[in-house]
């Protein structure tokens, strides 16, 4: 095989396989290799195996960014390559989309760590009407020495607990990479993420989506003789910056957790509070409330909002379009913006206005003790803010929404046969 590297993707075929036979597919097995020669034909072998398993038809489909032989191998034993340059993983599976022609999708790593030749937990779970299927290692076989005691003692249950609190989730191992997906639920997860952290956005996406998802055990194995693993390849320092970069995926991608739903308890507290208010002092519960707890309770108001509107714009930045996406859409749709805003104004008007008759009244000044007025106008100035920011905001979130568009793929070309009789 020829790799012509100006050519972002090239699909190959294995030697008596034509384009006649791309036919559609139950399951699809797509997976990432890179410098896999040692194990690529054993487990394109064991993928053959497991496919058989569970009686149906599929497709191998190996993305390999190598620079040794995994792809003529992988050919050889009968899976397809597409060559594609190296990006990282996340950018591996982005660019597999356009090429898969299983209703199912399986991902894992070519690597013999796991066991592909236990389809059957996810095709069947995909076949009940499961989108989303997590593999867990710690729910199946995991042999002592398969993980290293920083991953299986602290690294991974640490991120999945912190995943699991934030998003409500109930996973066991969130950096399985094992785990299937119905083919429509890869494409509406729209996976930005180029490198590692692609697993934490599938999983966090799919959650924001809804998806109905299920978790199965899976058998993990130690790495084999003579292999290196890639984490192990890049120093030390991998596991950490793997931690790290799953760790920043789950805050980014949480603006639910640390931004929206703060911001609406504070804007809720504020605006109670305003509301409570705004006729003058009040008490409660022994406490005496009155113009500083009004302009506290205005404040808190006013953060709540600001919260808000970041936590629903990075919503739209990341790309879920959910239906609190829908929703959030329709309330700062431009044309409800512009009325909205515009009433939200006037009633702020009309709440200044006994303030401004007292103004008058008193020959341009006003008096030293508080009236009620004082406590309108306070109310009538949150108003006006809610207004203002309300309205930019809208002007930005449908520029926002308008020019955040799904990642461009590359196109299906027509695949390459090849002999692969290149000898290795």
């Amino acid at each position: 095989m020829v790799f012509n590297e100006a050519a972002p993707c090239q699909h190959f075929l294995p030697e008596g396989m034509t384009s006649a036979d791309l036919v559609p597919a139950e399951v699809s097995i797509v997976v990432p290799a890179l410098n896999e020669e040692i194990t690529i034909g054993e487990f394109v072998e064991w993928c053959k195996e497991g496919l058989a398993r569970t009686h149906t038809n599929g497709q191998i489909l190996i993305v390999d960014s190598s620079t040794d032989h995994t792809a003529e191998i992988a050919l050889a034993h009968g899976a397809e390559v597409l060559k594609t340059p190296k990006l990282g993983l996340g950018r591996a599976y982005l660019d597999s989309i356009p090429y898969i022609r299983g209703k199912y999708v399986i991902l894992g790593d070519a690597d013999l760590t796991y066991d592909f030749r236990e389809l059957s937990p996810f095709v069947e779970k995909l076949r009940q009407g499961y989108e989303y299927v997590m593999g867990s290692r710690f729910r199946g076989s995991l042999p002592r020495d398969a993980m290293p005691a920083l991953h299986r003692y602290f690294g991974n249950p640490a991120t999945t607990w912190i995943l699991n609190r934030i998003y409500g989730t109930r996973f066991s191992d969130i950096h399985c990479g094992m785990r299937g997906l119905t083919t429509d639920a890869f494409r509406r997860i729209d996976l930005r993420s180029q490198s590692w952290q692609y697993a934490s956005e599938m999983i966090i996406k799919a959650v924001h989506l809804r998806l109905k998802t299920a978790e199965v055990p899976v058998t993990f194995h130690k790495d084999r003789e003579g292999r290196q693993s890639h984490l192990k390849r890049l120093g030390w320092r991998a596991p950490w910056q793997a931690g790290w970069i799953s760790l920043q995926t789950m805050l980014v991608f949480g603006a639910d957790f640390f931004l929206i739903r703060p911001g609406l308890a504070l804007f809720l507290l504020g605006s109670i509070g305003v509301g409570a208010l705004s006729g003058g002092p009040v008490e409660f519960l022994g406490i005496g409330f009155s113009l500083h707890w009004d302009l506290l309770f205005l404040l808190f108001a006013v953060m709540g909002v600001q919260l808000l509107i970041v936590g629903v714009l990075a919503r739209a930045i990341y790309g879920v379009k959910d239906r609190k996406w829908n929703r959030w859409r329709r309330v700062f749709d431009f044309n409800t913006a512009v009325l909205l805003s515009l009433g939200l104004f006037l009633m702020g008007v009309l709440s200044f206005l006994p303030l401004v008759r007292q103004y008058v009244q008193f020959g341009f000044a006003l008096p030293m003790e508080l009236s009620p007025a004082s406590y309108h106008a306070v109310a009538g100035l949150g108003l006006m803010l809610l207004s203002f920011i309300h309205f930019a905001f809208s002007l930005v979130y449908s520029a926002v929404s308008h020019a955040m568009e799904p990642v461009k793929l590359p196109q299906a070309t027509a695949p390459q046969a090849t002999a692969a009789a290149r000898r290795y």
